[in-house]
């Protein structure tokens, strides 16, 4: 029977006692998808583990909002949500010309900026200041908007997670653009960083979620060493666990990233799976995520020739996903970079055997429990998938051995006791 061990992860030593004390908490999320990207997972899981230990939390968020358990409170500031607006250059209304945050938020977006932080914060300034709620700690999800120095002057204790520095993402995508005119959007497109940069630099106390995020935000976002702790995510287990009443299928591999953002690595996956096809023809790639019609993922497969061994699943519920899970023999992560990881650690509790690259936190969260190889380099990748598909030991050494990693390292309710304790450090400071 598996036992729920303890995790040691994160940089602060805690006990339960550090609980006790019911706090009043805030989550901020610009926005919180709960089916794509890591922002609405994370909002979703600490708030449900902080409820645990009796706090009471709020969820204050823009569109698109979380999926939260009904102990959390929800407060919707809504924005204009443009990039879902089937007609975003007539989005704004008469009356929303009144409105600061909704001007700054079209007209950057139609000059291809990415206005949501700021725009957030404006909104966010407006409801504490029309509101008033009390709070003992007000914990932003890497908006990192100047709207939190001025909850900071409010009289809020403010601090913030930073996954990773978006410099990073900023980096990868223009080393992935060699056209200048396009070059030249990425650059406008990544502009908010400046704000990020600047609120960083003056906030006291920030949580990231790996060791490896703590090197780089020291010194990409010039933040000192000591405004840092780390804690790291847990991964929800129960919900994302083996399925033995479901078969593996051989030759199946499956993965999950955002199939154009450079940053995930899907260009180096594509020729990789070129690679192996002529050795193993029933190979097929299942790929959680949708390409860009007419981008370059769908150009790299046309190319390859792979187009009928790639199926692409979009919005498909967790049930599903873990199914997909269960089926495969072998889950690949290929990203450039990672802050942390939810797919590798989603897998491994699955019981999937993991080839990751050894992008970012990658290796911190795999460990010994998968395979790694270096990122950027299609060949390392196809040869380690060769190597586990010729290998059926190892896979089924791997398949107990990464679930018992996340069991025993990546827990929800350790990570609320440790962030218990970076709130209380925060308040007293």
């Amino acid at each position: 029977m598996e036992t729920q061990a303890r995790s040691t992860a994160g940089s602060t030593a805690i006990s339960p006692k550090s609980a006790v004390k019911p706090l009043r908490i805030a989550l901020l999320g610009y926005r919180s998808n709960p089916f794509s990207g890591g922002q609405g997972v994370y909002l979703k899981y600490l708030s449900e583990a902080l409820i645990g230990l009796g706090h009471q939390v709020d969820v204050i968020s823009g569109e698109p909002y979380p999926d939260l358990s009904p102990e959390v409170q929800l407060i919707k500031l809504p924005g204009l949500n443009l990039y879902a607006h089937e007609k975003p250059t007539r989005a704004l209304s008469f009356r929303q010309f009144f409105k600061p945050a909704d001007v700054f938020e079209w007209l950057s977006f139609l000059s291809g900026g990415f206005p949501e932080p700021y725009a957030f914060g404006r909104r966010l300034v407006n409801h504490l200041k029309s509101a008033r709620p009390e709070y003992d700690i007000i914990h932003d999800n890497q908006s990192l908007c100047s709207g939190l120095l001025k909850s900071a002057e409010l009289g809020y204790t403010v601090v913030t997670t930073i996954h990773h520095p978006i410099t990073f993402d900023r980096d990868i995508a223009l080393a992935n653009t060699p056209d200048w005119g396009m070059r030249l959007l990425v650059r406008r497109w990544y502009n908010f960083l400046n704000m990020q940069m600047n609120v960083a630099r003056q906030l006291k106390h920030i949580v990231t979620v790996s060791e490896n995020s703590k090197i780089d935000i020291a010194a990409d976002f010039g933040v000192r060493p000591d405004q840092l702790t780390v804690v790291y995510n847990g991964i929800d287990f129960e919900t994302f666990r083996p399925l033995p009443e479901i078969p593996r299928i051989p030759f199946h591999l499956i993965t999950t990233a955002s199939a154009d953002q450079p940053l995930k690595g899907t260009q180096h996956l594509i020729p990789a799976i070129a690679l192996l096809v002529k050795e193993f023809p029933d190979l097929r790639l299942t790929f959680i995520g949708a390409p860009k019609p007419g981008g370059t993922t769908e150009k790299s497969i046309r190319v390859s020739g792979l187009e009928d061994r790639i199926e692409f699943l979009h919005g498909i519920s967790t049930e599903r996903i873990v199914a997909l899970y269960a089926s495969a023999s072998i889950a690949i992560v290929p990203s450039e970079y990672e802050g942390f990881g939810f797919p590798a650690g989603e897998a491994m509790a699955c019981g999937v055997p993991v080839v990751s690259t050894d992008g970012g936190a990658l290796p911190e969260v795999v460990g010994d429990a998968g395979i790694i190889v270096p990122s950027k380099n299609p060949e390392a990748l196809a040869g380690a998938i060769r190597d586990l598909l010729l290998d059926e030991p190892r896979r089924d050494h791997l398949s107990v051995a990464g679930r018992a990693r996340i069991l025993a390292q990546f827990n929800w309710s350790n990570v609320a006791l440790q962030m218990t304790a970076f709130y209380e450090k925060a308040i007293r400071e």
